[in-house]
């Protein structure tokens, strides 16, 4: 199991990380909000532990950053003991939330109860720069425009969104929206993205969906 320790206090991080890898996870530790975001958006990780009080970006900060996209459980440290702090994080989407001084035990003991419940959050909103998909209602917009899809556009788009930045390989692709095994005759794949790109894209004039030659297909916002 990988977790991700953001501390920016270095006795208190060092304590952490040891602690924790000698219970027998793999603890990657980072020390401002910055860093942790990057970490959290690029790498899999199955928690992270996300101290409140960090320079610059603060722990709600990377929190609402990270909950647009991504489910990873989070366990919030904070030396504040107010319940308006404890609401916050918990509407923010922290999973749990832990004050300072605490025993370590308990720590571990709250991260084992975490990872036991496993990926339980289904985005109901995605975002890529101005395009919003709303899950539940299969709905999607771009600078405020209703776009109508297909079934299938849908799907396709839903993946990419989830795993936005990520390559897509066409054979993935395929095994996800068609469930099918992906055969080199066929350009289904590359129809269908042509036809996202026709709605989502052309009218817009900035694209989201990238071609990757020689790999796949890749959902981001490119500067």
């Amino acid at each position: 199991m990988r977790i991700l320790l953001v501390e920016d206090e270095p006795k208190a991080g060092e304590y952490l990380r040891k602690g924790l890898s000698e219970t027998g996870y793999v603890v990657d530790w980072v020390r401002n909000g910055a860093d942790g975001l990057h970490c959290a958006t690029s790498d899999d990780y199955d928690l992270i532990v996300l101290d409140v009080m960090l320079p610059g970006m603060d722990g709600w900060a990377v929190i609402r950053e990270l909950r647009k996209n991504h489910a990873t459980p989070v366990l919030f440290l904070t030396a504040r003991d107010e319940v308006e702090d404890r609401i916050k994080g918990l509407e923010l989407g922290a999973d749990d939330y832990l004050v300072k001084p605490f025993a370590f035990a308990e720590l571990v003991a709250r991260i084992r109860t975490l990872l036991r419940r496993g990926p339980i959050r289904e985005f109901e909103m995605l975002h890529v720069a101005d395009m919003a998909i709303d899950v539940m209602k299969r709905r999607v917009t771009r600078g405020g425009d209703r776009i109508d899809l297909t079934s299938k556009e849908f799907s396709l788009l839903h993946l990419m969104a989830k795993r936005q930045s990520e390559v897509l390989s066409r054979s993935l692709i395929a095994s996800q929206v068609w469930d099918m095994n992906f055969d080199s005759d066929t350009n289904v794949v590359d129809v269908a993205i042509r036809r996202l790109r026709v709605k989502i894209d052309e009218p817009y004039g900035k694209p989201l969906i990238h071609t990757v030659r020689g790999m796949g297909y890749v959902l981001e916002d490119r500067p």
